[in-house]
């Protein structure tokens, strides 16, 4: 039986949100999944960035280290997961702008049946996480995404998290993830990965079937 893929695609600007996505990868690859961890890319203008210092330099470190989302990897895959942060209580502009990009395995139903599953970090507490992992709930039922959510199946769930996805709250990035909630993410990554191959197999037995 091959392997689950899982595509984890996230934007991250002070690494909280990266971190996260690392511990996802890091729990499905320990389900046996093949994992691609890809940085949405930013599509404002460089004056734009220099307005938050640091923000040009971090974004060109963390670009070197992954590649760009592409549709592409959306259909490679058999589960998609999406990491964000916080940007007003939703999904940050970067990640949505790769989302919209993938309009064209939609319109093919190429999405349909896969795994989909959100995480997400937030500057201040009470920010918004959970409105913002919601927030994806909708464009990943228009893309036909099987939404697997966390609830509390699993011990790292009592510690930290949501039950919509892995959490994590910087204090305006004073904070990295902690090992509670790089926990959650782990358990996630592995949660996906296992629904993921539930999900081939029982595709290969049904084309075995019609066989």
């Amino acid at each position: 039986m091959s392997k689950p893929k899982v595509l984890i695609a996230f934007y991250s600007r002070n690494s909280s949100t990266e971190l996260l996505a690392k511990a996802v990868a890091e729990g499905a690859i320990a389900e046996g999944a093949e994992v691609r961890l890809r940085r949405a890319r930013e599509f404002v203008s460089h004056d734009v960035m220099r307005q938050s210092p640091g923000w040009s330099e971090r974004a060109t470190e963390m670009n070197t280290k992954y590649e760009a989302p592409t549709e592409a990897d959306a259909e490679w895959a058999d589960a998609i997961v999406f990491g964000t942060p916080t940007r007003f209580g939703s999904i940050c502009a970067e990640l949505k702008a790769y989302i919209d990009t993938l309009g064209g395995l939609w319109f093919q139903g190429k999405l349909n049946g896969k795994v989909g599953s959100v995480f997400g970090s937030t500057s201040s507490k009470h920010g918004g996480n959970e409105s913002t992992l919601l927030s994806i709930y909708a464009p990943m039922a228009h893309l036909g995404l099987i939404i697997v959510p966390l609830g509390y199946a699993d011990p790292a769930m009592f510690k930290a998290g949501t039950p919509y996805g892995a959490t994590h709250v910087s204090q305006r990035d004073s904070v990295m993830p902690d090992a509670d909630h790089l926990a959650v993410a782990s358990f996630q990554g592995r949660r996906v990965a296992s629904v993921a191959q539930a999900l081939v197999r029982a595709s290969a037995r049904t084309l075995e079937t019609v066989a």
